[in-house]
């Protein structure tokens, strides 16, 4: 999991200035060395970890306690407000044209995931109520272009490619096609090479000179920790990039890039890329990415994705349903569906206390249940009561489990209708409660 290491390294250093009334500056030097061990073994950059720990100790020294406040609630909340600056301070969200289509151009190195965010971005502003155009500007990595239209394909998104025709010619007449067909955005993927060459920055200065985008966006791999640094500076010299999106940050990252890339380039991070599914992106919120490090979790990162994930109508519909005592084992299966949109792991690394855990989950936990499920007739979902012996015994067949399991399930979903009948109790008891006072 991203940050891992330097969460669990951090929280212990900021742990041990507990107890203290004060913060006095040897406690705090102390505790600084710890955090500032931490961040560099993290891949940060020398100068940004160093004027880090200058700009904490300045805060911390001699500053009286809060009174609602422990010693090292304190440290954390200047220690979280100084890594929020780091970061960027606030989202930093998409420049757009005023006439169309609005042209974002994707450039990096080769095998920073490139080609696949172009994808996750166009189905990102779909979303967002856009109508967005890939132009496959790559002619030299074999098989990119054809990777391109079959990520295009998979979110909906048309890709406008002329082979291997000069990439400055294509990205001109995507322009004009994505205007003729109504589109409002278009996406350049631009060729990438294994390192910085000249013939590479030759190539995209020309584009950039000729399409004139509204965002030139570095695609950097979170996992090569402070080269990501350095590539995003050198692309940064020669095209003024204007953003920065982090991919791979769902891997074994130590988060180095992720803390350096604005303080050293002043570019922001504008997207992350959590996953492998074209779902997996996010905007980039430094005051959320810094309260996972700390330990602190990400609720409003949760809520976005549980919005998203859950049909308000089919919620509402659940809750009803719950409440009057008639679920069914089909709204048990819907409800697992859109836990899945989410991902088990990921929820549980947003909640305060959990992140940066190593908590061993298996994303496939849900698969038994809903092959259970899937394997009873309409009859038997709708009511549990009909599955007897012979049935349970042809349903364990049917989906490759035992009787066991589907015994299991069932409890489960008994568990979930006699929760779903003391909430309406304990709701009926607050409503008679409540009419008593005012009688």
């Amino acid at each position: 999991m991203a940050f891992e290491g330097l969460s669990e390294k951090l929280q212990g250093a900021l742990r041990k200035m507990t107890g203290k009334g004060k913060l006095t500056e040897a406690a705090v030097k102390e505790g600084m060395r710890e955090v500032r061990m931490a961040l560099l073994e993290a891949d940060v950059n020398y100068a940004v970890a160093k004027d880090f720990i200058k700009k904490v100790t300045e805060r911390c020294v001699g500053q009286e306690v809060l009174s609602s406040l422990t010693p090292s609630q304190q440290v954390i909340k200047i220690v979280q407000e100084e890594m929020t600056e780091l970061m960027g301070s606030t989202n930093a969200r998409l420049v757009w044209s005023s006439s169309v289509p609005t042209v974002f151009m994707l450039c990096g190195l080769q095998g920073a995931g490139k080609t696949t965010m172009c994808a996750k971005l166009a189905g990102y502003l779909i979303k967002q109520g856009k109508k967005p155009m890939l132009a496959a500007c790559d002619i030299y990595r074999p098989a990119a272009i054809k990777q391109l239209q079959v990520v295009g394909q998979q979110v909906g998104v048309p890709v406008f490619e002329k082979g291997t025709q000069d990439p400055v010619q294509t990205a001109k007449e995507a322009i004009e096609n994505a205007r003729y067909y109504g589109r409002d955005v278009l996406i350049i993927d631009t060729a990438g090479r294994l390192h910085i060459d000249e013939a590479l920055m030759d190539e995209l200065e020309r584009i950039r000179d000729t399409v004139h985008p509204s965002e030139i966006l570095l695609t950097v791999d979170a996992m090569t920790g402070q080269d990501a640094v350095n590539v995003a500076k050198a692309f940064d010299e020669k095209l003024d990039v204007t953003g920065v999106i982090l991919t791979k940050l769902d891997g074994d990252t130590r988060g180095g890039a992720a803390l350096s890339i604005k303080a050293v380039t002043g570019k922001p991070i504008k997207f992350s890329g959590t996953g492998e599914k074209l779902t997996d992106i996010e905007p980039f919120h430094p005051d959320r990415m810094a309260s996972r490090i700390l330990g602190m979790g990400d609720m409003l990162t949760l809520i976005d994705k549980a919005v998203e994930a859950f049909d308000d109508h089919d919620a509402e519909k659940f809750a009803r349903k719950g409440l009057s005592n008639k679920l069914t084992l089909e709204d048990f299966l819907e409800q697992m569906q859109s836990v899945k949109k989410i991902g088990l792991k990921s929820m549980i690394n947003m909640l305060p206390g959990m992140s940066g855990k190593d908590i061993d989950i298996d994303e496939n936990a849900m698969k038994k249940p809903e092959a259970i499920i899937r394997s009873m007739t309409p009859a038997e979902r709708r009511d549990p009561s009909l599955l007897n012996a012979s049935r349970r015994k042809r349903i364990a067949a049917g989906s490759g489990t035992t009787v066991q399991d589907v015994n299991q399930l069932i409890r489960q979903f008994e568990q979930a209708q006699q929760m779903m009948k003391q909430m309406m109790n304990m709701k009926g008891k607050k409503g008679r409660l409540g009419r008593m006072r005012f009688q």
